[in-house]
């Protein structure tokens, strides 16, 4: 489960095994839970979070994609 990047309480990762799944990301802030589409940033699924925050995880996500893409498809290939 590399973790990629942390802001400000937020920690952004992937599974090992998910090689087989489009590239994402996933967030984890305490108890809340996110997992965002890479290409189109899009969000798949959350838990506990409120709307402004993922609108915020949503701006974090574009803002550090380029980095995210580079760790998913270096992991993965």
């Amino acid at each position: 489960m590399p973790t990629i990047l942390r802001v400000g309480g937020h920690r952004f990762f992937f599974w090992s095994h998910e090689g087989n799944e489009p590239p994402h990301i996933h967030v984890e802030t305490a108890e809340n839970y996110a997992k965002f589409w890479l290409n189109p940033v899009s969000l798949a699924q959350s838990s506990g979070y409120n709307a402004r925050e993922l609108r915020q995880l949503h701006d974090l996500v574009i803002e550090h994609r380029e980095l995210f893409e580079e760790a998913w498809y270096e992991h993965f290939s």
